[in-house]
């Protein structure tokens, strides 16, 4: 017998031996479409041996003939690959297909998820899934303390600094150091007001949080979480708190020109106001506001004046003002106030609509997608039984996941939001072709057929630039379909990228900060926002040089026209919605001002205007207004007539102050240089003076928010 146990277990040596024996060196890259995956996993089945691809995808590991390597990276399906005689195995993984499995499960079927067999993979998977797909840590010889974050379809914290938090401790970054990969049990990232909210400002830069398998989490109380932090502050300096990687874009404010020389002012209405919720935004959370975050023209837009309603064949009427300039005080401000036609509910025209909803993994955070699926769900409370919504989502690929359902199936609908979840990468432009697609499938002839999307406006496959969106959404345009932008988030956010695609897609484009807004925009506002009344709708105005020096438009930037455009039905302007107001500024200089902000010209020779011969000496200005119907072609013309009559600033109307108030803060945020008084407590002076009709408070938070900047 034991003789026997001598033979087993010699040949069980041997056995091994010989294994040993045909172990061999793998080497290869790991990649996906678009290139190298920097720390995915690469683990031979059954085995504890594994390692990770460095920062240029590469990976080195010994296995045997006929054993398996499992690649993993989190967010990607796993590949397993049966070792054979080839020394080199190269692999390009699969994003997760989690827009399938919501695209079956909306539709009551059920599809297995791909699983990860890497044991690193799992444990990260569950706490990051979601929330940072992609996130793996590269080390660098085994050593943890020389790690990098890469973090794929999202730009979350600067690495150079974050805080460390070790089983609940923080910790500095030699003790991270020390930290061995197989002792991590799981990593988590925070960051934004995700950090901020449980470790305050000295977390702009994000937290790291991890846990070990054999640490015991502790819980400090707040007194002994801020002496830590006290005790490494040395090595940690917090920056700034700045927007990660959000866009925006740049314009030149518009300068004062003179009458004589540029003789008319065109240009397109602006229904839009997601600048001034995103403004909210920052200053609430105690950031800078980004100077080209701030669009005038939208802040001003926000609010709602008490113009008078339209009586006559035209869908709005339209009202102006002449007063004082607060902020320089020789010179006047004229408004210009449009008033849409409020049509009752029952009169509006049948809905198609078409949810298009990024489910990216850049939309996990709370203030996108949770937030985005509550806002929709307001807009759905809002739908008549005639109407219908298909919805479409896009990560990495774009899919129907409702097709064109009646109003009267609400549940339905919020039941397919609910099942929604994020991850991969972001195809922006394959789910505008699917939406416009289904839209156009759907048509309803005089009916009010729109998209919706709704994102954080962060494409990174396929058509993604702004100029390849502008191109895109001009040609969808012409299928009759309206575009309405809802935008979310923070961090990466894509202003210029939502903002060129609204004004461009005959559409408007409001950022949802909280659910406050989505219930202002989507339900009391729901008819403003939704049913166009006029299309196309342009200004211009002509001023008389007998009386004006010089003038310039407030805002209004990205929506100049040329003068010959005016009546170019070709070209593309703002849509007026049911009860929507629109407001503009003019600054004017009169010609007996003196101003540091203009130098006059010599005088033309064949422009020259004698004030005393003109027959127009009453006219301050006149000024002309075409629009589309919503299913026109062909623009009709209004004209009114300015009269050179001022009115002192006490006696302005208070929708005149209030919105002169606006106007001078985003100029203030703006620091425009053409301004010379910025105190904030003028503004909230005249704020305060023109605080009237503000049944929903948010003239009263405008001033706090004006308060609150100095």
């Amino acid at each position: 017998m034991k003789n026997f146990k001598k033979f087993s277990l010699g040949i069980a040596m041997l056995i091994s031996f010989l294994s040993f024996g045909q172990q061999k060196t793998i080497t290869g890259t790991v990649s996906d479409k678009a290139g190298p995956l920097p720390g995915a996993n690469v683990v031979v089945k059954g085995t504890s041996t594994g390692t990770q691809t460095d920062f240029e995808g590469k990976y080195t590991i010994k296995a045997t003939e006929g054993q398996v390597l499992e690649f993993s990276y989190v967010g990607y399906n796993t590949k397993q690959i049966k070792v054979a005689k080839s020394n080199v195995i190269n692999v390009v993984l699969e994003e997760a297909v989690t827009l399938n499995e919501v695209v079956m499960v909306s539709q009551g079927y059920s599809r297995k998820k791909s699983t990860t067999t890497s044991q690193t993979t799992k444990s990260y998977s569950k706490s990051l899934q979601g929330n940072t797909p992609g996130l793996q840590i590269s080390h660098s010889s085994g050593n943890p303390g020389s790690s990098k974050f890469f973090i794929r379809g999202s730009s979350s914290i600067s690495a150079s600094n974050p805080i460390i938090i070790i089983d609940g401790v923080p910790a500095k970054a030699e003790e991270y150091r020390k930290l061995k990969q197989e002792d991590v049990s799981k990593v988590n990232v925070l960051r934004d007001a995700a950090a901020t909210a449980l470790y305050g400002n000295r977390a702009a830069t994000g937290v790291i949080v991890v846990e070990t398998k054999n640490g015991i989490p502790q819980k400090l109380s707040k007194e002994e979480l801020e002496k830590r932090l006290k005790e490494i502050n040395n090595t940690h300096t917090p920056t700034a708190i700045e927007p990660d990687d959000e866009d925006y874009g740049s314009f030149v404010e518009n300068a004062f020109e003179s009458p004589k020389a540029a003789p008319l002012s065109t240009f397109s209405i602006d229904v839009d106001n997601a600048s001034y919720t995103n403004v909210r935004r920052f200053i609430n959370i105690g950031r800078t506001v980004p100077i080209d975050a701030v669009r005038v023209e939208e802040m001003v837009n926000f609010f709602k004046y008490q113009y008078p309603q339209p009586t006559g064949q035209h869908p709005f009427s339209i009202h102006t003002e002449y007063s004082d300039c607060p902020w320089n005080k020789t010179n006047k401000l004229v408004r210009i106030g449009l008033q849409g036609k409020d049509i009752p509910t029952d009169n509006l025209p049948k809905s198609n609509l078409v949810f298009l909803i990024d489910v990216s993994g850049s939309m996990s955070d709370a203030n996108k997608l949770p937030l985005l699926k509550e806002s929709m769900k307001v807009l759905v409370n809002q739908l008549r039984d005639e109407d219908k919504i298909a919805m479409v989502v896009y990560a990495g690929a774009a899919g129907l996941v409702l097709p064109s359902t009646s109003g009267s199936d609400k549940k339905t609908i919020i039941d397919a939001l609910d099942k929604l979840q994020s991850g991969g990468s972001t195809a922006g432009g394959a789910g505008i072709e699917l939406a416009y697609k289904t839209a156009e499938e759907n048509f309803i002839k005089d009916g009010n057929n729109r998209v919706i999307l709704a994102t954080d406006g962060d494409f990174n496959v396929g058509a993604s630039s702004d100029k390849d969106m502008q191109t895109l959404i001009e040609e969808k345009r012409k299928s009759g379909v309206l575009l309405t932008c809802l935008g979310y988030g923070m961090g990466n956010y894509k202003d210029s990228k939502l903002e060129t695609l609204a004004d461009k897609g005959n559409g408007n484009y409001a950022y949802i900060d909280n659910i406050q807004e989505a219930n202002r925009f989507l339900g009391k506002e729901f008819k403003g926002s939704m049913f166009a009344i006029a299309k196309d709708v342009k200004i211009q105005i002509e001023f008389n040089p007998a009386h004006v020096k010089a003038y310039r438009l407030i805002g209004y930037e990205n929506r100049k026209l040329r003068a010959e455009d005016f009546k170019n039905d070709a070209i593309d302007a703002g849509e007026l919605g049911s009860g929507h107001t629109v407001t503009a500024l003019y600054e004017i200089i009169p010609t007996d001002a003196k101003s540091a902000f203009f130098t006059e010209v010599d005088e033309l020779k064949y422009a020259k205007v004698e004030p005393s011969k003109t027959q127009f000496q009453e006219e301050l200005a006149t000024i002309k207004f075409r629009y589309k119907k919503p299913d026109g072609a062909k623009s009709i013309e209004m004209v009114e007539v300015i009269a050179n009559k001022a009115t002192d600033l006490k006696n302005a109307s208070s929708g005149f102050k209030f919105s002169t108030a606006v106007a001078w803060f985003g100029l203030k945020l703006r620091d425009s240089q053409l301004v010379t008084d910025k105190s904030s407590a003028a503004i909230a002076q005249l704020a305060r003076e023109g605080l009237a009709y503000d049944q929903d408070g948010y003239k009263a938070e405008f001033i706090r928010l004006v308060e609150a900047v100095q």
